[in-house]
């Protein structure tokens, strides 16, 4: 039990309390936030003497909790603790501020504004009083009379108490990272007084108010008569008094515009930290900038964005054929129904079909359902009216026809052909508004996810070529062993998924030569590694430059809930920090560059074979130019697949994040419990479950149970309804035994190796010694740091064209593939000898 936690020493984990543990997350991040530590609540348990604490249990009044409150001071133990933590936090004999930070203060649906007391400029031996104070105002009349109008339990509970020193400002106040009134998300508000911001807080001052664009643009400035500022009372600990402003200081901004933006900034910054505005205190004292305080807007959830997408909605006469609530299967048909035939109804009056394809969006969303009742997305029927001729004519005469008591205004006119700025910020998502990014998915879907013939004609070509290629080194060349066809396809270079490795090697190179950076990339929590990074300048840019590139690589990366390097790039320090190590203690990663001897010696058993037949000579080089080709284009064409699916990823993380802010999620990553048109139809107003929450927690629940229950056989047959009554159970695959210690598989990259094993179910922060065996069921693109430590590959699935079979080749790892039940035949350690030609497997 700990009474005293010190700021460095804090974890998210920990008692905190709601306004220390946002510090705490921030500090992680490194923003200019002042030193602080935290009295926990154990801290005000532990004070309490045994009768207190009995009369505390059976109290059944706000009166008798408070009467026991009153008494309660910090006793030797938790004094203990707080001294020495006090010296250190006041060494200079700097004062504190002693503040709440209650476990439901600042949240997202509660702020507890101003219902806890807070002590400024309190001298170090005054803290232990104050710190008692805090925990009084804790069980007041006005936090039972809070908690009652917001509907919360009123018993109240002990508040975590904050002590941060003290910043003596120049100029303080407030900023919100979207603009509370209004509700436009994209405007930040920034409030400014003389002095300390609890001039602001109370009403003593007006302050100057700036309004900021997020592209940092000043776009509105109300320059107060700021009157009055606080400043600290003439006497030591005496709190803050109110003093009078000189006129002219008085009647002057009292920031630049400098300093406008940097507070924009900053309170930007902690809302993009946290997933949701914020609404933050701060502080300038000598030029410089603190926070002091951040918490979420928590009005926001009911105010739409002013600057969001227009739509016109309207039942006329619709509700006589979907009158009051319709159910979501009705809903569905009929919106599916509407789609389709208005789609025809173009095509009949000869529309051009790239015109229709180009309005796809338009036929997807001719309806809407809002709290279960269908209406018309009216400015979608006039849009559909332009693509016919005579629409200023025939407007009036669809209006007649769907019974719209109003014609269209003529500000909607606009408002069709309102575009979205999704193109501009399209590398910045958070910029985007929920429509916006809807916008940009449908854009990419129309662009690229329906136009995917490039990899598919590549694929069957890669298929048709490297499957002749095997039957030619048959036929023509005698290859009995079918080791022949692999062989010719070593070292072909050009292939993109061999870079992640040649780039963590030279990162490695670069890490050795900084001790300080190698220990942290090893050992280090992300923030030492960051900070370690930034020492390094050489480093910090081949890293930047790895994730710009690479940065969607990751373990399942088609999996749009796999966390990306982008989200949590410690694999990838671990990996580099390994073989740093490594090199700097003299190893060296096994050698990969006897491809291309492999290739020249298959290349010469070829011409000998097919020395005296030209013809066929000719025919070979044709199917394996092709087959070299599409294989390694295969492999190019995955990764540009993988920078697709990292786009789609960030923009529906991005609408879980705008989701969260507004209270629809409990979380941001909660948007991949939903299905893409459930998180896009919540925007557009075609969805039929808006309770979002509750659906999430719905399949939360339903995956839970998936995770729990055995897995399904690898192939199993079903009969009828496939989710009712089938076991899906099936006959598992088996290990080719080819004799004593011996398994088979497929031989995709040639060499023999011997050595130990390494069986790998998770490459995240594993390790390979060298001379390891990596052994696993599956690779994907995300164990490719791991492939330079490894002195050979088996792989418990796959083919000679998998991601594993391909990349082995190109970096010259004597590999097999579809190995079954490798990972349950061999453990770590066993020594074994793989044959990469012939698939053999030796245990030794």
């Amino acid at each position: 039990m700990r009474f005293v936690i010190r700021d460095h020493e804090a974890d998210l984990q920990s008692p905190l309390g709601g306004k220390a543990r946002a510090l705490a997350s921030l500090r992680q991040v490194g923003l200019p936030i002042p030193a602080w530590l935290v009295v926990t609540p154990d801290a005000f348990h532990k004070s309490l003497s045994p009768e207190q604490q009995d009369t505390l249990h059976a109290a059944r009044d706000a009166e008798t909790i408070r009467a026991v409150v009153e008494q309660v001071r910090p006793v030797a133990e938790v004094l203990s603790e707080l001294l020495p933590a006090l010296d250190e936090l006041c060494a200079d004999g700097t004062m504190v501020a002693v503040r709440s930070s209650a476990s439901e203060e600042d949240g997202a649906q509660h702020s507890f504004a101003g219902q806890l007391d807070s002590f400024l400029f309190v001298r170090k031996e005054d803290v232990a009083e104050m710190i008692a104070a805090v925990w009084r105002s804790g069980f007041s009349e006005r936090i039972v009379a809070y908690r009652r109008e917001h509907g919360l339990p009123l018993t109240p509970r002990p508040p975590a108490v904050l002590v941060q020193r003290m910043v003596n400002a120049d100029v303080a106040g407030v900023a919100f990272g979207a603009d509370p009134v209004s509700g436009r998300r994209r405007v930040a508000v920034v409030s400014a007084v003389w002095g300390l911001g609890t001039a602001l807080v109370s009403g003593d001052a007006d302050a100057d108010t700036f309004l900021v664009d997020d592209d940092g643009t000043i776009i509105g400035r109300t320059i107060a008569h700021k009157r009055t500022a606080h400043r600290p009372a003439p006497g030591s600990g005496e709190g803050v008094v109110s003093v009078a402003v000189p006129d002219e200081q008085a009647r002057a901004p009292a920031l630049d515009d400098r300093q406008v933006c940097e507070i924009a900034e900053l309170v930007r910054g902690t809302g993009k930290h946290f997933g949701r505005p914020q609404d933050i205190e701060w502080a300038i004292e000598g030029g410089r900038l603190f926070l002091l305080q951040s918490r979420p807007i928590t009005s926001l959830a009911q105010v739409a964005d002013p600057d969001g997408v227009v739509n016109l909605w309207d039942n006329s006469n619709i509700a006589e054929s979907y009158n009051g609530i319709t159910t979501p299967l009705t809903f569905s048909f009929a919106r599916r129904a509407y789609e389709e035939v208005y789609r025809q109804f173009c095509r009949i009056l000869r529309v051009p079909e790239a015109k229709i394809e180009a309005s796809a969006d338009v036929f997807r969303h001719m309806l809407g359902l809002t709290r279960g009742r269908v209406y018309y997305n009216l400015l979608n029927w006039y849009r559909l009216l332009t693509l016919l001729p005579g629409f200023k004519a025939n407007r009036r005469f669809m209006e007649q026809m769907m019974g719209v008591k109003e014609g269209l205004p003529e500000h909607f006119v606009a408002a069709m052909t309102q575009s979205t700025r999704a193109e501009r910020f399209k590398d910045r998502f958070e910029k985007l508004r929920p429509d916006e990014l809807v916008a940009y998915y449908r854009d990419i879907e129309a662009k690229l996810l329906t136009h995917w013939d490039a990899p598919l004609v590549n694929d069957f070509f890669a298929m048709i070529f490297y499957g002749v290629l095997g039957r030619l080194t048959r036929k023509w060349c005698g290859d009995s062993e079918g080791t022949l066809q692999n062989d010719l396809l070593c070292g072909e270079g050009g292939m993109i998924s061999a870079e992640p490795a040649a780039r963590v090697k030279a990162m490695a190179e670069t890490a050795r030569r900084h001790p300080a950076l190698m220990t942290a990339l090893g050992d280090g929590t992300l923030a030492d590694i960051h900070d370690a990074v930034g020492k390094a300048p050489e480093f910090a840019v081949q890293y930047r430059a790895y994730l710009d590139k690479f940065g969607d690589r990751c373990l399942e990366e088609l999996k749009l809930e796999s966390p990306t390097l982008f989200d949590d790039p410690l694999t990838l320090f671990r990996s580099v920090g390994q073989m740093a190590r490594r090199l700097a203690e003299g190893h060296t990663p096994p050698a990969v560059n006897h491809e291309a001897e492999v290739r020249r010696k298959a290349e010469e058993r070829v011409r000998s074979a097919l020395w005296l037949r030209p013809f066929r000579r000719m025919i070979f080089g044709w199917v394996l130019k092709n087959a070299r080709a599409r294989v390694r284009d295969r492999e190019n064409l995955r990764f540009e697949r993988t920078r697709l699916f990292g786009r789609v990823r960030m923009i529906l993380l991005e609408l879980g994040r705008k989701f969260h802010a507004v209270d629809m999620l409990e979380h941001p990553r909660d948007v991949f419990y939903l299905e893409v048109e459930e998180a896009l139809g919540f925007v557009t107003g075609t969805v039929t479950t808006t309770d979002l929450k509750g659906l999430v927690a719905l399949r939360k629940a339903e995956f839970d149970r998936y995770r729990a229950m055995p897995a399904p056989a690898d192939r199993f047959e079903t009969r009828g309804a496939v989710h009712q009554g089938n076991a899906f159970t099936g006959k598992g695959a088996t290990v080719e035994d080819v004799g004593g210690e011996q398994r088979k598989g497929l031989g995709c990259c040639p060499g023999v190796v011997r050595g130990p094993v390494r069986v790998i179910t998770d490459p995240r922060n594993a390790t390979l010694k060298s001379g390891d065996i990596l052994v696993a069921e599956r690779t994907d693109p995300g164990w490719i740091m791991l492939f330079p430590s490894a002195a050979g590959l088996l792989v418990e699935r796959g083919s000679l064209l998998s991601h594993s079979a391909i990349v082995a080749r190109e970096m010259g790892i004597p590999a097999v593939v579809s190995l079954a039940g490798v990972t349950r035949w061999l453990k770590d350690g066993d020594e074994v000898e793989l044959d990469g030609s012939t698939g053999i497997v030796t245990g030794c």
